[in-house]
């Protein structure tokens, strides 16, 4: 039964906080499944505001606005170049039930125009939660590159001005930067391939990318790459024997998931530990991921690493401590 614009509009504020729990449980689900194929991006959601719900109902006159308006909540997928976008987007229909692929960049009537390559995902959300009606949420996810992300947050401030059409020159000049970021993206996506040429440095920059994704399903606090690549060469000889690290990691977050948010809530960067007495460092960095993980599957092979290094014992005992393990 369709509900009239007040009743959509008074159970959007009821389910609110429903559907963003749902849509953060969906993007943390998605950098996870991303992470375990060594893929890196960054994963945001939210669900939309109530002023912007109530004003899209006003602005679109829908007959039915609860099922029509269909981003009730949104996930954005960020990747660094173009060449991931493929990869990603087989991620997230493998591991969401999807209903519809809006894929716009290789439209035949696209050949020679510029227009925003959209990529857009409906689908089910994470954890299969329902509304009081039975019926399975569902979210928008946008999947885009960096530079795309940019430009089309951009573009949408000058371009889409309800009632108001922009000049054609302003336009026109918008569009003409989808060139631009073409030209960028490939750029990227060469420089990236250059780089795996380099294993040692390759290697070490993805272990710390995916392990800076699965720790921000945790966390959003900044952190100190500088010392996450210290630690990370610290840590390499420590994970010689492993093979599909990226899984390992991802799968050992999802086990130890309560736990890890308990050591973190206890010791990490917003804790009395870290705000009043300076200690436990490494556990305000994703790093910190990979030392639990050794603590719990090869504690001596991670003693011998850290050993080895030139890095402070006690930011490893310290570690040891907050997970409750002795060294």
């Amino acid at each position: 039964m369709a509900l009239t614009a007040d009743e959509a509009f008074q159970r959007y504020q009821a389910e609110r906080e429903r559907i963003e729990e749902a849509a953060q449980k969906t993007a943390d689900h998605i950098a996870r499944s991303a992470a375990r194929k060594g893929l890196t991006c960054e994963v945001t959601s939210r669900a939309k505001e109530v002023s912007s719900f109530k004003n899209k109902i006003e602005r679109k006159g829908y007959t039915d606005p609860w099922t029509q308006i269909t981003d009730k909540a949104g996930v954005r997928v960020i990747v660094q170049h173009s060449g991931l976008l493929d990869p990603v987007l087989e991620v997230i229909t493998g591991c969401l039930d999807v209903v519809e692929v809006q894929d716009h960049r290789k439209v035949a009537d696209n050949v020679d125009r510029l227009s925003y390559p959209r990529l857009h995902i409906q689908a089910v959300m994470a954890g299969q939660e329902t509304d009081p009606d039975g019926a399975l949420y569902e979210c928008e996810i946008q999947l885009r590159t960096e530079a795309v992300d940019l430009w089309a947050r951009m573009s949408h401030k000058l371009l889409y001005k309800p009632g108001v059409a922009p000049p054609a020159d302003v336009s026109r000049s918008l569009y003409r930067l989808v060139a631009l970021i073409e030209l960028y993206d490939l750029e990227v996506e060469r420089g990236v391939q250059a780089m795996s040429a380099h294993p040692e440095l390759a290697r070490s920059n993805q272990l710390l990318d995916v392990t800076e994704q699965v720790y921000r399903t945790f966390t959003d606090h900044p952190y100190s790459r500088d010392l996450s690549h210290e630690v990370i060469d610290v840590l390499t000889p420590a994970l010689d024997e492993e093979t599909d690290y990226s899984e390992k990691l991802t799968r050992f977050a999802e086990e130890f998931h309560e736990r890890l948010e308990r050591t973190y809530a206890d010791y990490g960067p917003n804790s009395a530990h870290f705000l009043e007495h300076g200690r436990y460092l490494l556990a305000t960095q994703p790093e910190s991921l990979i030392i639990f993980e050794r603590l719990t599957n090869a504690r001596f092979g991670l003693q011998a690493a850290w050993e080895e290094g030139e890095l402070s014992e006690t930011m490893l005992t310290d570690m040891a401590s907050a997970w409750g393990t002795s060294l």
